[in-house]
């Protein structure tokens, strides 16, 4: 199979540096309103970031299904409001209140977050909520790796699928705005893309 990851680029530019910058980098650029344009089978992966254009991806859900089904990878941020995949539904808010409602747990241990510390995804420079405020329900055979709140809700889920295909799901800011960090969450960009390169769900 390819080695090629394409960030799905919703914005002008490039796309993050810690992605598609550097002599070399982790992933291709692929502006999002090309896609329907590429063979998706030639990527190994496929990054969506949070804010893209989730009514354009609806129209491209039956080839993103056929590619996750045929072995693929996506990794889907942010809140989803068009399920374009059959595997997605709508985001829902948190509703506990207070900083114990912004908490981040672990539920399973996973290679992406070995070593992350929860309590560094809780807080940002001492501040609650930015990792995720809430989350889109996880399908029946998903693991969940990550949930918040007294009600765990599934804030970071993994399905893996026939054919070997792998659906990540981050309710919350986009994964790789970790990249650089000092601390623990630094680890996720790297350890991201060590298990989009491997075959393991």
């Amino acid at each position: 199979m390819t080695s090629l990851i394409a960030y799905l680029n919703h914005w002008s530019g490039t796309g993050p540096a810690a992605l598609t910058g550097g002599p070399a980098p982790r992933a291709q650029s692929l502006p999002l309103y090309h896609l329907h344009e590429h063979n998706l089978h030639s990527f190994r992966a496929l990054l969506i970031p949070a804010h893209a254009d989730q009514r354009y991806l609806l129209s491209q859900r039956s080839r993103l299904q056929d590619y996750l089904l045929a072995g693929g990878t996506v990794v889907v941020n942010g809140h989803v409001a068009y399920p374009f995949l059959c595997w997605l539904t709508p985001f829902q808010a948190g509703t506990a209140g207070g900083v114990e409602g912004l908490r981040v747990h672990r539920a399973q241990p996973h290679p992406i977050f070995q070593g992350v510390d929860p309590d560094e995804l809780t807080f940002r420079r001492g501040v609650a909520g930015f990792y995720a405020r809430g989350a889109s329900p996880a399908p029946m055979d998903a693991v969940v790796l990550n949930t918040l709140g007294p009600d765990h809700l599934p804030i970071d889920w993994l399905l893996a699928l026939p054919g070997g295909g792998r659906l990540l799901c981050h309710s919350g800011n986009d994964l790789w705005m970790y990249a650089g960090s000092t601390d623990s969450v630094g680890r996720i960009v790297p350890q991201l893309f060590d298990w989009l390169q491997g075959d393991a769900a």
